[in-house]
């Protein structure tokens, strides 16, 4: 089989943990059965060694395979690796999604999304990046009782990204530890307005809000102090005809959406102003994770 998994963009502003789209970007792996184990990784991460030795998608893809089959099988893993590691962008999500849909495919299960994200929930905690992963579009999900619930809503074709992408790797759980321990009563609801209306903006297409709807005070200025130049970035894509520019998930990408044409000129804008960093322009995906 063959499967691709998108890259993700989460929080986007102040949907922090609930909030997050797909992108044109895909993990693709094959996997085949096979008289001998075996692991190929080109692409993002190809030049890690760890990562054929402790191999997360392996490791979740046995675990499930055995549960669900009963069997320990040889496969052969071949990982085109798409999706920058630790930027921001879902790369971890992918992962673990692309390996779980795989394990129900080879054992030959039904694959449901909503047992994927479920499942899902058990290796990331928060939905943000897992659910657009898996289901594409513009995604709002919360947890219940350890269930995913989630909204999706197809994204425009006529937006696009900018993604920048820092040569600064941002671990998720050293970024948390950036926030504020405490949170003032007035920022709570800034954010809790701000992710109610900026949902409300894709799910109706109002695009024009987005610029103020997606505004945070919970935790992309701390973030980003972590790396300045982000501040010149989101100021410049807003000033260039972008609809929003936020922090990429913990960072330390930060994506921009605009018009397509608009985005097509703030990419080539972007590249030009920001030589230090890879600059991508990005169609949005809609479908989430595809079985090939």
């Amino acid at each position: 089989m063959k499967i691709l998994v998108p890259a993700t963009s989460a929080n986007l502003g102040p949907g922090f943990d609930c909030l997050g789209l797909s992108l044109k970007l895909f993990n693709q792996t094959q996997i085949q059965k096979s008289s001998v184990f075996s692991i190929s990784i080109a692409g993002e991460g190809s030049d890690i060694v760890f990562l054929k030795k402790n191999n997360i998608f392996v490791n979740i893809f046995y675990e499930i395979y055995e549960k669900l089959s009963g069997k320990r099988d040889n496969f052969r893993f071949i990982f085109q690796n798409n999706i920058p590691l630790s930027r921001g962008l879902g790369s971890s999500s992918a992962v673990i999604v692309g390996a779980i849909v795989s394990a129900y495919c080879m054992s030959g299960f039904k694959v449901e999304k909503e047992r994927i994200l479920d499942e899902a929930l058990h290796y990331e905690n928060h939905p943000d990046n897992i659910a657009p992963a898996t289901l594409g579009g513009f995604v709002c999900s919360l947890v219940e009782k350890n269930k995913i619930y989630s909204i999706k809503k197809e994204i425009d074709q006529d937006l696009a990204a900018v993604i920048v992408i820092p040569n600064l790797a941002m671990n998720t759980e050293q970024s948390r530890k950036a926030l504020a321990k405490n949170l003032s009563f007035n920022d709570a609801v800034f954010n809790l307005s701000h992710a109610s209306f900026l949902s409300a903006c894709f799910l109706e297409k109002k695009y024009e809000f987005l610029k103020f709807a997606s505004k945070d005070k919970l935790h992309e200025i701390n973030r980003m102090k972590n790396l300045p130049e982000l501040f010149e970035v989101q100021k410049f894509a807003l000033e260039n005809k972008a609809l929003m520019s936020t922090l990429s998930g913990s960072g330390s990408s930060f994506f921009s959406l605009a018009y397509k044409d608009d985005a097509k000129a703030l990419f080539l804008k972007m590249q030009a102003k920001f030589k230090d960093f890879r600059v991508q322009y990005l169609e949005f995906d809609n479908n989430g994770f595809e079985i090939c």
